[in-house]
């Protein structure tokens, strides 16, 4: 990305946009031997010269050479069996110093240790139909989302997959697309072709599952409250809100990296829609 247009620099977006900018080709990933790609995916730590790319049934690991200006195949893993065996979305964990990746292909998921290449979990009938994506838990190393044509949302604990820890329907067709929030792990985003989007507040499996409990030394006198009411229950995983903005299929939801309440959902159509938290979720989280 060209200098005056990195984070900190003194240009304002506006001035920018009135000069086309060109991108400098640092590295050149020929993926084609191997198939069309699906996905690739940047090392979520170390220095950035890491990618994993999945094409057909095939999971490359590639180590980028700016100096030579291209990117040199590693080491490499193959889908072998029956069905389809095609990978559709990956997603490298940011846990575990950045050796554990997970894919899907057809209703599977797999984890994948990238020091060996080898397999390190499978979740056969992950979903009824289709995998479309996966992201992980921020907070938590063991937690993984994934969401498919099923229409359901499911959150499994890598270390025990035989059922789901939690599954949702809320959506009414295909979802495409799932994120968890980089900063507050209960709030999770859904993007799926019923043209909505749907923000859940997924508390009992976060890193915060009682939320916010008020101690009772931080209560005075006159609120000081009947022994039956100081046993708070924990808040309930909920809807926290529907968005009807677009009008056709929401192929991709994300976070903002630079605003934890901030997110984007984009629609078929080319309709990119960023919206808010509401904000008393937001305070009753920071509060």
């Amino acid at each position: 990305m060209p200098k005056e247009l990195e984070p900190g620099s003194h240009e304002s977006p506006d001035d920018s946009s009135s000069t086309a900018h060109s991108l400098e080709l640092l590295c050149h990933l020929d993926n084609t031997a191997h198939g069309s790609t699906a996905c690739v995916m940047w090392e979520p730590t170390g220095d950035g010269k890491k990618v994993i790319s999945l094409a057909d049934n095939h999971i490359l690991l590639w180590d980028l050479q700016e100096s030579s200006g291209r990117a040199v195949l590693s080491s490499s893993a193959s889908l072998e069996g029956k069905g389809q065996l095609k990978f559709t979305s990956g997603r490298w964990s940011p846990h575990h110093t950045g050796t554990q990746v997970a894919t899907a292909n057809d209703t599977t998921i797999r984890g994948w240790d990238t020091r060996s290449m080898s397999q390190i979990y499978c979740i056969e009938n992950a979903h009824g139909q289709l995998v479309r994506d996966l992201d992980f838990n921020p907070n938590k190393q063991y937690y993984l989302a994934s969401c498919g044509d099923d229409c359901k949302v499911r959150f499994w604990d890598t270390r025990s997959v035989t059922e789901p820890v939690k599954t949702l329907e809320e959506h009414s067709h295909w979802v495409w697309s799932i994120r968890y929030n980089h900063s507050h792990d209960q709030l999770v985003l859904t993007g799926s072709s019923d043209s909505r989007v749907i923000l859940s507040n997924m508390v009992s499996i976060s890193s915060e599952p009682f939320g916010h409990l008020v101690d009772d030394d931080d209560l005075s006198d006159q609120e000081e409250r009947r022994p039956e009411e100081k046993s708070q229950e924990p808040p309930q995983d909920s809807v926290i809100a529907t968005y009807e903005e677009h009008e056709d299929s929401v192929y991709a939801v994300d976070w903002s990296s630079a605003d934890p309440w901030l997110f984007a959902s984009l629609s078929y159509d080319g309709r990119l829609v960023i919206n808010r938290v509401p904000r008393a979720l937001k305070y009753h989280i920071l509060l």
